[in-house]
């Protein structure tokens, strides 16, 4: 057996075999040499038939310098008779989310150098494709994995590898998840929740694990014997099972994620937990792509919580709808009050990260402009080399912005400051997190709690986006009350969270609940009075929760502002938002999560400052006009019910008296609410869709939505509905250094 190949580090330089000589050690670079210890140690390639920075285009102007990070040939002879190799690579740096353009860009090289499969991974993530010859423009199939050395020549074997596709891949790992799930259920007779809660534990051990191993080793039962033998062999007396520890391990790792107590363990026998091991040893969730992994995992929360947890997962294409109506940007801050298993925040998330990583993106093609220019291919290789390795550490400082792990960083700021969320049950805030995670992070802002109540960086005028699905059809009563649990005591976080949004603001937020301990939750509300429906409240809520002009997309029952026992909720929601989209969806979308009410998506603006006062002013204009006119019918039957001794009135014509006050004071509000409605006026768009992408059964259908969006989208925009508040960043190249400007401060990355 050969020795296996490991990466050497000394100081700042980094050994490279395939060049045999030392490079200064950048992010990217580490990458590269960690990904060719995979390609000999997991996959079986020897270093004489790999090459790497391998030019693969002639072409002129900007595109010299298209060289590939690695290229691997079938066989040494091969690579020496430069005939085309069979698998092209390209790395990115281990913080860098891979995106379309990175992977149709080195789908380029792999086509100018004639290979048949095209690699991109950053290690954390890694995506595989097929190259599709002799197509215009290029395809590329998305497949599992690359072929190993033993494989490279026989087609038979390779012809099996391309039929396992992503789409393969998602649906056969949401199965097996489900699988895993039966094994807990019957072998250890746990609830379907609780045996969730068990695969939870099992998927985080799994991802630990692997993310430690970079040469693309997956847990695996023989990998999982083989710890355990030595576990057993040197643990001290009383420790616990080796499953266990490795659980405890994992709950240390992700301790600042609170996703699981202190005390929790694994409720399974070990038996169970090598059986599920085996299942899941195909797949290594360390370089399976996030949206594989979050789009199986859905799957298998959908199936496992269908029916009386349903109303927990809001079907994906109602929440690409929402997301996509209100259109969130970089610098906002985002809300899911009653987030359940995240999708709207993920969603969201993903949205945002994807235009960060696009400005990046333009910000490398313009440098790419500036120093590869005509005059590049006239330099000789040393001034070509030079400005390689000029435009190379500048494309590495842009990367810092793309890494949540540094402090100024926009991804950072992005998953720490704009994406938050809470649920009311303790399994869906944990499986939020976790799902998210899944899905490649903005986990932080997410917590277990009554999403009625201020908690952490959830509080009034905070957000400009809400999104959400809240509960609907159940009431709270009155004698619900806050309580000394819902207190929020940790002092040392406290103190944070006031450095963090100003004391004086932080300790208003706390006396949301501090000052009402013992009170009904329905008295902190003004719609509490007139309503106590979850959905009511929680339309009060998100509007309280938005700052002026912040705008939500929320979910609820058909006809909830047009039933006539809820009018005065329509009236208050009229004095303090504009209602800009109201859309009728089929109760079909929502069947297949097991909830059977008809819904329909409406779209709120919250007042700017301008518009509650302009709002104000008409109401109180309304308002005195309307009593004027009214006033005298008014004090003649005040009067008359005023009269005393022989005057006074009989029972009779007292009732009659306060019957016609009583109508008088109806029309008086019914044209005061009429007048307003004329002179505060504007266009509430309404849509009805047949389709909506998902059929009763959950099959995949037509999606009237996605038209839809697009023609608000337009519609929006030209009526200037909202100004949505994105960061303003621009960068400049100043003495060779990427120096970035937001709000004309300038950072040095």
């Amino acid at each position: 057996m050969s020795q296996k190949l490991e990466i050497q580090i000394k100081e700042n330089k980094i050994y490279v075999p395939l060049k045999n000589k030392w490079l200064i050690n950048q992010p990217e670079e580490e990458v590269r040499q960690k990904y060719v210890c995979r390609l000999v140690n997991s996959y079986g390639y020897d270093l004489k038939q790999m090459a790497q920075e391998v030019q693969v285009s002639n072409s002129s102007r900007g595109q010299g310098r298209a060289r590939a990070d690695i290229v691997i040939w079938r066989s040494e002879k091969d690579k020496l008779e430069e005939n085309s190799p069979i698998i092209v690579v390209e790395c990115k740096a281990d913080y860098i989310t891979i995106r379309e353009e990175d992977y149709f860009q080195g789908s380029n090289y792999a086509s100018w150098a004639g290979a048949d499969f095209f690699v991109t991974t950053n290690l954390k993530e890694t995506k595989i494709f097929q190259v599709i010859k002799g197509k215009i423009p290029k395809r590329l199939k998305e497949i599992i994995d690359i072929p190993k050395a033993s494989i490279v020549n026989n087609n038979k074997k390779i012809e099996e590898l391309l039929k396992q596709t992503k789409a393969f891949t998602r649906d056969e790992f949401s199965k097996l998840l489900f699988k895993c799930h039966n094994i807990i259920r019957n072998n250890d007779k746990l609830s379907p929740e609780a045996a969730f809660d068990e695969i939870s534990k099992i998927l985080f051990i799994k991802i630990r694990y692997e993310r430690r191993n970079d040469d693309a080793q997956i847990f695996s039962l023989e990998e999982f014997k083989k710890g355990k033998k030595y576990y057993d062999r040197d643990k001290a007396p009383n420790s616990p099972e080796y499953f266990q520890n490795l659980f405890e391990l994992t709950k240390q790792e992700f301790a600042d994620d609170n996703l699981f107590s202190e005390h929790e363990k694994m409720r399974i026998k070990q038996g169970s937990f090598e059986a599920i091991v085996e299942e899941l040893e195909k797949y290594n969730l360390s370089i399976t792509s996030d949206d594989v992994k979050g789009i199986a995992f859905e799957q298998f929360l959908g199936r496992t919580f269908r029916g009386e947890l349903g109303q927990f997962f809001t079907p994906r294409t109602v929440v690409d709808f929402i997301n996509d109506v209100l259109d969130p940007q970089e610098g906002e801050v985002i809300c899911d009050p009653c987030c359940g298993s995240g999708g709207f925040l993920i969603k969201s998330f993903e949205y945002i990260r994807s235009q960060i990583e696009e400005d990046i993106h333009k910000q490398k093609e313009a440098i790419k402009a500036k120093y590869y220019d005509e005059s590049y291919e006239k330099e000789n290789e040393n001034i070509k080399a030079n400005i390689d390795e000029k435009v190379n550490k500048l494309f590495a400082k842009l990367n810092k912005e793309l890494d949540k792990d540094y402090e100024n960083s926009r991804l950072r700021k992005l998953s720490y400051d704009c994406i938050f969320g809470t649920d009311a049950n303790p399994r869906m805030s944990r499986t939020a997190k976790m799902n998210m995670i899944m899905h490649g992070d903005g986990h932080g802002g997410v917590h277990h709690n009554d999403g009625l109540l201020n908690v952490n960086g959830i509080f009034e005028n905070r957000f400009d986006v809400i999104l959400t699905n809240p509960p609907f059809g159940s009431r709270i009563e009155k004698s619900l009350k806050i309580t000394e649990e819902d207190r929020f005591t940790d002092k040392e976080r406290i103190k944070k969270y006031q450095e963090r949004y100003g004391e004086d603001e932080y300790n208003k937020a706390l006396s949301q609940v501090n000052d009402n301990v013992g009170k009904s939750i329905l008295s902190l509300y003004d719609t509490g009075k007139m309503s106590g429906l979850t959905e009511v409240l929680f339309i009060e809520r998100c509007l309280r929760l938005l700052k002026p002009g912040g705008r939500m997309g929320i979910v609820l029952p058909e006809g909830v502002l047009n039933n006539s026992n809820l009018q005065k909720v329509r009236d208050y929601v009229e004095s303090q938002a504009k209602i800009v989209l109201i859309t009728s969806i089929p109760q079909d979308v929502f069947i297949a999560s097991g909830a059977t009410v008809k819904p329909s998506l409406l779209f709120f603006k919250k007042f700017s400052e301008n518009e509650a006062k302009e709002y104000e002013t008409i109401k109180n204009k309304a308002t005195f006009e309307i009593e004027q006119k009214y006033q005298d019918e008014l004090d003649k039957i005040e009067n008359k019910l005023k009269k005393r001794g022989k005057e006074a009135l009989g029972t009779d014509e007292k009732k009659s008296l306060r019957k016609q006050k009583k109508e008088f004071e109806e029309k008086i509000q019914n044209e005061i609410k009429a007048l307003i409605k004329e002179r505060f006026n504007y266009e509430i768009p309404i849509a009805e869709v047949q389709k909506a992408g998902i059929s009763t059964t959950g099959a995949k259908i037509e999606n009237e939505l996605e038209p839809l969006e697009q023609e608000f989208s337009k519609y929006r925009k030209k009526q200037k509905l909202w100004t949505a508040n994105r960061l303003k960043v621009s960068y400049e190249i100043k003495d060779d250094e990427i120096v970035r400007i937001l709000d004309d401060k300038e950072l040095v990355l």
